[in-house]
């Protein structure tokens, strides 16, 4: 269903009472589109973001905008965040009240990308005030969020994702990965495999083009082959186009890449590569780049090779 060009109707309306009301915490740039879908299926939709603003531009649609978190949550059946960091979700659910507000035998659906073993504490901490909570992060940028193509990895108890799993559905592909904590452990290794596939890309690329291939061409060239990639479609083109407008930023990615060697370190794992692709993006971030799109990596490494 596309859900973003869809009206708010009385009729919509009416069908909402037979669902569940959902809570949506962080209408940003993820955030705003899953509004939009989960409104346009019929959904009751309260939303609180950081700058009110955002949250009352949905109101045109249908959205209820709250003026707190606790004000957002406290009529929900379904909280969902969309939060930037694990301390910006443990302080909206912890700090600002919103924990305490929730309806005890409600659900939370962390949507956010944060550490596994913050994710487990937060549903600890959240099963003590009788509320039920799934880790459920995303993968597929503001384009999967419009389309409602999100690939959504959830950890927690087969029954809270089930109960969950309707609203999942209406924002894209979920898929129970295990336990608690799980589903932070599936993007973190997600984004892992974007971060080095990124640099692998940016870097081949370049690598042809210092030889002096058209590096538009052997994009083209290899695509289909055993090279070919999402990353090399999308973000190969933003390199060859040098289109780095931001859709998710190189801090964001430093960010995950951080949370995986945090990650690794806690399960005594060795993720040298991980570490490697770490170092390149805290350098990017340096030379001012931390704010562009995270296929920018390829200006960190253009600079390093004079091809700037």
């Amino acid at each position: 269903m596309n859900s973003a060009t869809t009206p708010f109707s009385p009729a919509a309306a009416t069908a909402r009472t037979a669902l569940p009301t959902v809570a949506l915490l962080g209408v940003g740039m993820m955030g705003t589109p899953m509004t939009l879908r989960l409104l346009a299926a019929g959904y009751t939709v309260r939303v609180w973001n950081r700058t009110a603003a955002k949250a009352q531009a949905l109101a045109a649609s249908g959205a209820l905008a709250c003026a707190s978190p606790a004000d957002a949550v406290r009529a929900a059946d379904i909280t969902i965040t969309m939060l930037q960091d694990g301390a910006a979700v443990d302080s909206v659910l912890f700090q600002q009240g919103a924990a305490q507000a929730l309806q005890p035998g409600s659900l939370v659906v962390d949507m956010s990308s944060i550490q596994p073993r913050e994710a487990r504490n937060h549903a600890a901490r959240l099963a003590a005030l009788r509320v039920a909570c799934i880790d459920a992060p995303v993968s597929g940028g503001t384009v999967g969020a419009e389309a409602g193509t999100l690939a959504i990895m959830a950890g927690g108890r087969a029954a809270d994702f089930q109960r969950a799993l309707p609203v999942l559905q209406v924002l894209g592909r979920p898929t129970h990965v295990g336990p608690l904590g799980s589903g932070q452990l599936a993007k973190l290794a997600n984004q892992m495999i974007v971060g080095i596939t990124i640099g692998a890309v940016a870097e081949a690329l370049l690598f042809a083009a210092r030889g002096g291939a058209d590096m538009g061409k052997v994009r083209e060239a290899i695509t289909g082959g055993f090279a070919d990639s999402r990353i090399l479609q999308v973000h190969g083109q933003r390199m060859v186009e040098r289109d780095f407008a931001k859709r998710a930023a190189v801090t964001v990615q430093l960010k995950d890449l951080h949370n995986a060697m945090a990650t690794a370190r806690e399960t005594g794992f060795e993720a040298p590569i991980t570490q490697l692709f770490a170092t390149l993006f805290e350098q990017a971030t340096e030379h001012g780049l931390g704010d562009l799109d995270h296929s920018a990596l390829f200006v960190e490494l253009a600079s390093r090779n004079g091809m700037n």
